[in-house]
Parts: C-alpha cells; sequence; structure tokens
C-alpha cells in the first residue's frame, strides 16, 4: 500500500480531476436530449452506449495520458492501459446511460483514482445539473450552482426508518440475491429505483440512507467509495469487505446500521 497523499498533491490531484469532469461534460452535454444513436455492446441482454460515452472517455483519456503518462487508465468503453505507475485512472464517462438515452438527468460521469490497492480520490460529476460530489477518506464536499458545502451522512434511523434506493429490482440474480434484498426492501420505510450513481451522491448528501446494487463493473463503484465514506458512510460488498472489483455492493449513510444491514443480505451474499 502506497503512503497516504500529502495535502498539497492531494489538491493537485483533486484540481486535475476537476479539469476532467470539465472536458467530459464538455463532450456529453451537446449529446443529452437529442437525437442520437444507441448502440448495444451486449449480443444478449442490452448494455448501451451512444457516441456521448466515447467521446467523454476519449476526452478524459487523453488528459491523462498527457499529464501523467507514466498512469494506467481503467474505462468502460476502451479498456485497461497499463502504465508503468501503481496508480490507476477508474473512469465510467456516462454510468446511468439507459437514464442518459432517456432525458433523465441522473446519470453522472466518474472518476476515481486507484493507488495500486483501494480508490483514494473519487468524483461524481453531474454536467446537466452542474453538480459534483467529490471526496477522499477524510472529507467530501459538494459544489452546485447554488452552494459548495461539506458532506455528511444522515446518523440515526433505524432500518424501519430508512430510506433504500437501488438501481432496478431486475439487477439482482433470481433465488437467494433477489430474496435476500425483497427481504430488506419490506424492512425500510420507502425503496426508490433509478437513482443510478446519482443515488450515492444523495446518500452522501444525507437524503438516503442505503443503496443496494448487484453486478457492477470497477468502474461503476470506485469513484463512489471515496465519496461515501469520506462523508462518513460505509460502501462495502454484500459481506462487509471490499466492493471496489465489483459485484455486490452495499452503502449505508450511518455505519452502526451496517451490521443489521448485512445479516439481512447475508443469505444471498456472493
Amino acid at each position: 500500500m502506497l503512503s497516504p497523499l500529502p495535502a498539497p498533491e492531494r489538491e493537485r490531484l483533486i484540481h486535475f480531476m476537476h479539469r476532467l469532469a470539465d472536458a467530459s461534460g464538455a463532450a456529453i452535454l451537446p449529446h443529452f436530449r437529442q437525437a442520437l444513436a444507441v448502440e448495444n455492446k451486449q449480443a444478449h441482454g442490452f448494455d448501451p452506449v451512444t457516441v456521448a460515452d466515447r467521446a467523454a472517455e476519449a476526452a478524459i483519456r487523453a488528459m491523462i495520458r498527457q499529464e501523467f503518462p507514466d498512469h494506467s487508465i481503467l474505462g468502460e468503453e476502451e479498456g485497461h492501459h497499463r502504465g508503468d505507475s501503481d496508480w490507476t485512472w477508474v473512469i465510467d464517462p456516462i454510468d446511468g446511460t439507459r437514464a442518459f438515452m432517456t432525458g433523465q438527468p441522473l446519470w453522472g460521469t466518474l472518476i476515481a483514482l486507484n493507488d495500486g490497492t483501494r480508490p483514494v480520490l473519487g468524483m461524481l460529476d453531474q454536467p446537466y445539473m452542474r453538480e459534483r460530489y467529490f471526496g477522499h477518506a477524510a472529507e467530501s464536499r459538494f459544489e452546485g450552482p447554488a452552494a459548495r458545502h461539506p458532506l455528511r451522512t444522515r446518523r440515526g434511523p433505524k432500518l424501519n426508518e430508512a430510506i433504500l434506493s437501488s438501481t432496478h429490482p431486475e439487477l439482482f440474480k433470481h433465488g437467494p440475491e433477489a430474496d435476500a434484498f425483497h427481504d430488506l426492501r419490506g424492512r425500510v420505510r420507502m425503496t426508490r429505483y433509478g437513482g443510478d450513481c446519482y443515488a450515492y451522491g444523495l446518500l452522501a448528501m444525507g437524503l438516503i440512507d442505503l443503496v443496494v446494487e448487484s453486478s457492477l463493473k470497477p468502474f461503476d463503484i470506485q469513484a463512489l467509495i471515496p465519496v461515501v465514506e469520506g462523508a462518513g458512510g460505509r460502501l462495502v460488498n454484500w459481506r462487509g469487505g471490499d466492493c471496489s472489483q465489483g459485484g455486490q455492493a452495499v452503502a449505508c449513510g450511518d455505519p452502526a446500521l451496517l451490521d443489521e444491514v448485512l445479516r439481512v443480505l447475508e443469505p444471498g451474499a456472493d
């Protein structure tokens, strides 16, 4: 494991992440709520990609290669470029392409910097609403058109008072995994669907208590771990371990609630 980032280096990297988000937003926004062709990346099922996804990832990659030529890059659309450094940028140019293609502003650009063992910096950018959530282990922050402030998760709700979010109920495999999610859904106050990555930002802001998902890839989750944990929450797999390589994930705003949530999900844990 690499040493923690000194504050000046951390701030320099966060500034660079803002530049990456500016560039990706400029590539994406001309295509939002416009007629555009959608390709399917899967022979079976539906995994959409658009020209906006590809243009944004190309813009991000070009800037990283220029600024940090020895760093590795892992992105959804162009795969893994292995550099000479332990540092890896993990990017999803549009997380929530289904929301994007239907005009819903719940998608976002995800940018993470992994030190070789874990994501140490993360950013969620929603350029249409001009909102950014970014953080590291010690702090997360929000920047929007009307406010800038630290992010703090909500404390104190019991499970039967909690608000749960997930992208879609059909995300979970039929059998124990879907049954465990259904069990959890029956124990909370309210469940909302369709939030994609944006739900994790709302959890970091203290408006949602739980986000539960499955079948994730590394670029779906790595940027969100520093955002959630810097705001005081936890983001782990269904067994309470590292979720940075994808698969099952549960974000919990109040860490005191996590053990109870994991007990409910345990029968469906991989």
